[in-house]
C-alpha cells in the first residue's frame, strides 16, 4: 500500500479475529514505528507486547476492578473532561458506533458491555503498552514523541493487513497492568495499543469517524490569497 491509501483508509478497529499474530510481524512493526521523529533524538518509548495467557489475565484484572467501583489508577496524566466542541466530537462518534452496533440508548446492559471490551483490550490478540521512561516524567516533549509513535505503529500495522486502536481503558487499572507485564517502576505507563486481523463482520469496524476539514484547522501565513 502506498502513503496515502494506509492514511486515507486506516480507521480504528474494535473487533477483532482470535488469530495469532507472528512476533516477527510485530517486530517489523515496531522497526517501522520507531522511525517516528523525537525531540533531540531522545526516543523515550518503550514497548511491552502482550499476549496469551498473560493478556487473558489483564483483561480480566481491568475488568474485575471497574466492575468493582475500584477508582482508576491511570498513571499518565488525563486532564480535564472534554468540554465544547471537543466533547461534541467525543459524543458524535460514540452516536457512530452505537447506531453501528444497533445499540439503544436506553439498553444499558450492552452500553456496559461495549464499554467493558475497552478494558479487555477489544478482545484483541495483542496488547502494545506504550511506556517512557520516569526520568522524563513533567516533559511536554515526552507525550508528544509517543504519540508520534504510537501513530507510526497503527499505520504501518494497516499497510500489513493488521487493524489497530489506540485506547486508555486498557491501562486505567495500572497495577493489574504493570504486576502481569511485568513493567518496571523506572517506566511510566502511557497507553495501550490494542493489536490484530480485523474480524470484518463486526459492525463499528466500518465506522469511518468525521474529520475536521483543513480549512478549519489550518490558519496560513505570508500566502497569496488563492
Amino acid at each position: 500500500m502506498d502513503y496515502d491509501a494506509v492514511v486515507l483508509g486506516r480507521r480504528s478497529i474494535r473487533g477483532y479475529r482470535p488469530d495469532p499474530v507472528p512476533r516477527a510481524l510485530i517486530e517489523e512493526i515496531l522497526t517501522l514505528a520507531m522511525r517516528a521523529p523525537s525531540s533531540m533524538n531522545s526516543q523515550p518509548w518503550n514497548f511491552h507486547v502482550i499476549g496469551g495467557e498473560v493478556l487473558d489475565r489483564i483483561r480480566a484484572g481491568n475488568t474485575e476492578r471497574m466492575l468493582a467501583g475500584v477508582p482508576e489508577s491511570r498513571e499518565f496524566r488525563t486532564g480535564r473532561p472534554f468540554a465544547g466542541k471537543h466533547r461534541d466530537r467525543q459524543v458524535g462518534v460514540a452516536k457512530q458506533l452505537f447506531a453501528a452496533m444497533g445499540i439503544a440508548r436506553e439498553d444499558q446492559a450492552r452500553r456496559q458491555d461495549w464499554v467493558l471490551r475497552g478494558f479487555r483490550q477489544f478482545d484483541a490478540p495483542v496488547c502494545i503498552i506504550i511506556t517512557y521512561d520516569r526520568d522524563l516524567d513533567g516533559s511536554d516533549d515526552t507525550p508528544f514523541d509517543c504519540g508520534a509513535v504510537a501513530n507510526g505503529i497503527v499505520n504501518a500495522a494497516w499497510s500489513r493487513g493488521l487493524g489497530a486502536v489506540i485506547n486508555s481503558q486498557g491501562i486505567m487499572q495500572s497495577p493489574v497492568v504493570r504486576a502481569h507485564a511485568g513493567i518496571p517502576e523506572d517506566q511510566v505507563i502511557m497507553k495501550s495499543i490494542a493489536l490484530g486481523w480485523p474480524d470484518h463482520d463486526f459492525p463499528a469496524n466500518a465506522v469511518v469517524s468525521e474529520r475536521k476539514s483543513v480549512a478549519e484547522a489550518a490558519v496560513f501565513v505570508g500566502f497569496p490569497e488563492s
